[in-house]
């Protein structure tokens, strides 16, 4: 007579710590970045984009900006990616370079904030500037986007007023018009002025 057939049992033993780590995983996934933590900065080429960009970084760092030597910059060609922490939530800001006003729109989904630069020293460049400020702001997907126009180079002197500027850009009938929040701001990215007020918007979106 035949015994009874006993079933193969195949057990494998999995390490403790990797159940612990593959339960963790489970639940604190990694956060995926979202449209909320993202701010676009715009501008013609050569307002002043990269220098303002790194003068922020360096005070949401340091608290303090040294003003005597800035940073040697380059026009930008195609994206520049920086990433801060503000008030404990990383916010990344992504400069794209003047060059590429006409695939800016291709960016504009991914974004939940503005800053558009302005050169105030530039009179020649206000027509071009006063399109793309319009042209942004009529991008459906920048619909309710918060934005932030700086008017940089406060410090050179042969510079327009801000009666001057709001008269050229006719800005009070655009922000009459605009869907979005509007801010502006004066600014020099050279001698550090305005940069604290930057920043403090900066704050207040990354919320």
């Amino acid at each position: 007579m035949m015994g009874e057939l006993t079933p193969h049992v195949t057990v494998t033993m999995v390490p403790r710590e990797a159940t612990v780590l593959h339960a963790n995983a489970q639940r604190n996934p990694e956060p995926k970045m979202s449209r909320h933590e993202v701010c676009l900065l715009l501008g013609a080429t050569g307002v002043g984009k990269t220098l303002l960009l790194k003068r922020l970084l360096k005070l949401s760092l340091q608290g303090a900006v040294e003003m005597d030597s800035p940073p040697h910059t380059l026009p930008t060609v195609g994206t520049n990616l920086t990433d801060m922490t503000l008030r404990r939530k990383k916010l990344t800001i992504r400069e794209l370079g003047g060059c590429m006003g006409p695939i800016w729109p291709s960016y504009f989904n991914d974004c939940s904030s503005v800053i558009f630069v302005v050169d105030s020293s530039n009179i020649a460049q206000v027509s071009a500037s006063c399109i793309q400020l319009l042209s942004v702001l009529s991008a459906e997907p920048l619909r309710d986007a918060s934005v932030l126009i700086i008017f940089n180079k406060r410090d050179v002197h042969c510079t327009m007023s801000l009666v001057e500027m709001r008269s050229l850009f006719r800005l009070d009938d655009v922000v009459a018009c605009a869907p979005q929040p509007i801010t502006m701001l004066e600014a020099s990215a050279r001698s550090g002025t305005g940069l604290r007020e930057v920043l403090a918007w900066l704050e207040s979106v990354a919320k």
